[in-house]
């Protein structure tokens, strides 16, 4: 079973992260937290990586509706957004909300993860249509 929705860029890291944050930003998606993996894993272990961020994005709207079906729901928020190099492109990559559904088993959460779906795609789409005209 995929669990992600990817999309490759030939953009830099650095642009893709902004761009990434703005495309979210323009379907409702702030975010709450960022792990720089590659300077995290370099101070704890002295281990060199490629570029790689995860992004915790957040809709509030859809995070209470989907907290209102399911309390514990939580441990799936936010939306984990990963930018990382990937040989010379940078991949985008959201982890696919229908995989609220399945692990639950909940119905009630598909409205949930249908509209995160179709935000998530609109603002990964902005992404390769803004990478085709660059």
């Amino acid at each position: 079973m995929r669990y992600d929705r990817t999309v490759h860029l030939d953009t830099d890291f650095a642009t893709t992260v902004g761009r990434v944050r703005d495309a979210l930003a323009a379907q409702g998606f702030g975010i709450l937290t960022e792990i720089d993996v590659t300077a995290t894993l370099k101070e704890k272990l002295d281990h060199d990586m490629e570029d790689y961020v995860i992004l915790g994005a957040c809709n509030p709207p859809l995070a209470h509706r989907a907290l209102e079906t399911d309390r514990t729901i939580g441990l799936l928020l936010p939306c984990n957004v990963v930018v990382r190099r990937d040989g010379d492109r940078t991949a985008v990559q959201a982890l696919d909300p229908g995989t609220m559904v399945t692990l639950t088993g909940l119905d009630a959460l598909r409205p949930v993860a249908e509209e995160a779906t179709r935000r998530l795609d609109a603002a990964l789409a902005s992404l390769t249509a803004a990478d085709a005209d660059s």
